[in-house]
């Protein structure tokens, strides 16, 4: 190839895998275009050893890393607790201990957003638990229906992509492979960590859910909702069909004599922070003196080894959950692996995306996108509008595709090695360089939230309304308002500040008071008449 046309054909990939994203809404199929394509331009136009090249020099390799393998181990094995710790009543447990406090309207709606935070672990265990746990609660206390897939949606995917979940073996491979070939020094498990704060989409969200449930306020569709409920006690709009829950459940849901005991699930998630945190303090303690570097907690965690240190957590997590389970006679053996096997293989389809994923940042890097890229850009785009345009443009492929995962696996390879690119060009120093790549990260992992919210044929918006029982375009024509405005916000007080050096913390309780006044502005108490 000679330069121009590699320069130009390097775009190719990422291109093909956004559009066809966008066409097929085929997450999987437009993974392996983009990377068919890339492996067509490396391959001289060859479309035989093209296609032998996709398997043979970018899947296997993806496959083979070390440190790939420990998170597909460990994403795994995080699946496998989520199914044994549901099974032994365990997250039922935690459940019945947030159902006590449900004793009037506002009360059961801060139940039910207390329950989506308490379930972190799994954004579609929370669905199918919270929604169908807390739906008779809600009906009692005429709550629509739209409000409970409301706040079961919104305290899905935002808790789980923050918190240490199943999503956090897939997000930790994204982000460490996007790295390779910059000059990123940072593990990625500490880059996932360090974004946190710039998360503003997810944490708004999660904020704007306690807002109205504590207030009780709301506006738009939403407030006829709930007015309809509360007056006529019509927890469904004339006409609407609930969506249908055909989910099986058998897999996760304990049996009617199984007790519900709290603790069957919190100690194993506590087992899996707490030997996750000693993992990495201890590979990063090592490699911290062996460096001969300050022993601080910021190196420690660059130093960490977060792929062994989260298989060392959720080995044990499993461990203690199956050991929990037989100790009190709950499951036999049989049954323990059936839904440890039956959690594994729920999360097979986000493991090929994460390979799919893999492949094409490696694909990227060997074509140079995002020094192309940079050269387009770099003179005409400043880098302060990079995290507001990644975060709309993370949520209109989220919105189209209805996943979030598969936005995080096309924009992620692109954006990272551009943001390094741009910093070394604006003469940035090392910190000031991951500071941009903390707030890229969060831009995409946002992003994907944001769009996987107001997208009709998102799998996470149709569960919510299956949970909840609620007619599925009601659901989503309540929801959008309230997502619209909390991702404007999130742009215009949270990336463009963030872009042009504002603290995290600054912008988030700026985002917060602005949520809170526009709530109590133009949202109205569901027990009062609208005035005509």
């Amino acid at each position: 190839m000679d330069t121009i046309a590699a320069h130009w054909t390097s775009l190719i990939p990422p291109i093909v895998a956004i559009g066809l994203a966008l066409i097929s809404r085929q997450v999987i199929f437009s993974l392996f275009m983009g990377v068919f394509s890339g492996a067509l331009i490396i391959k001289g136009w060859n479309p035989l050893t093209a296609f032998l090249g996709v398997i043979e020099h970018h899947i296997v390799p993806a496959l083979a890393d070390k440190d790939h393998a420990s998170i597909i181990i460990f994403s795994m094995m995080l699946g496998g607790l989520v199914g044994v710790i549901s099974k032994s009543g365990g997250v039922m447990g935690i459940v019945s201990k947030v159902e006590k406090v449900a004793r009037s309207a506002r009360m059961g709606q801060i139940a039910t957003w207390l329950m989506g935070i308490l379930i972190f672990f799994d954004d579609y265990a929370n669905t199918l638990i919270v929604g169908n746990t807390m739906r008779p609660i809600t009906d009692r206390f005429k709550i629509s229906r739209e409000k409970l897939a409301f706040i079961v949606d919104s305290t899905a995917a935002p808790v789980a992509c923050m918190f240490l979940s199943t999503w956090i073996g897939y997000e930790v491979g994204v982000i460490g492979d996007s790295m390779q070939g910059t000059g990123y020094t940072s593990d990625p498990f500490s880059v996932f960590i360090m974004s946190i704060p710039y998360r503003f989409y997810a944490i708004l969200a999660i904020v704007f859910v306690g807002l109205i449930a504590i207030s009780r306020r709301d506006f738009g569709p939403m407030l006829k909702a709930e007015r309809r409920a509360r007056e006529k006690g019509e927890l469904i709009a004339p006409g609407s069909e609930p969506a249908a829950d055909v989910t099986d459940l058998s897999k996760v849901m304990p049996h009617e004599d199984v007790p519900a005991r709290w603790i069957n699930g919190a100690l194993p998630i506590a087992i899996v922070v707490v030997v996750t945190i000693i993992g990495l303090w201890h590979s990063g303690y090592k490699a911290t003196l062996a460096a001969g570097d300050p022993v601080v907690l910021k190196n420690v965690l660059a130093n960490a080894s977060s792929a062994t240190a989260l298989f060392w957590g959720s080995l044990s997590g499993c461990a203690v959950a199956i050991v929990l389970a037989l100790a009190q006679r709950i499951l036999t053996l049989h049954e323990a692996m059936e839904s440890w096997f039956a959690g594994v293989k729920s999360m097979l389809l986000a493991m090929v995306i994460l390979i799919l994923a893999w492949s094409i940042s490696s694909v990227t890097r060997e074509l140079k996108t995002a020094e192309f890229v940079v050269q387009i850009v770099g003179g005409t785009l400043p880098m302060w509008i990079i995290p507001a345009i990644t975060f709309v443009l993370a949520g209109v492929i989220s919105f189209a595709t209805g996943t979030s995962w598969g936005s995080m696996a096309i924009l992620m390879p692109l954006v990272v090695p551009l943001s390094w690119e741009l910093s070394q060009r604006m003469g940035h120093d090392l910190a000031a360089a991951h500071n941009a790549l903390y707030i890229v990260v969060s831009s995409v992992l946002a992003g994907a939230i944001w769009g996987d919210h107001c997208s009709p044929i998102s799998d996470t918006t149709v569960m919510s309304s299956m949970a909840s029982a609620c007619d599925h375009i009601d659901h989503v024509r309540t929801q959008m308002p309230y997502a619209v405005l909390i991702g404007i916000v999130s742009i215009l007080v949270g990336y463009i500040p963030a872009g042009l050096g504002f603290s995290p913390w600054i912008s988030l309780a700026a985002s917060i008071a602005i949520l809170t006044g526009l709530l109590f502005l133009i949202g109205r108490k569901s027990e009062q008449r609208i005035s005509s």
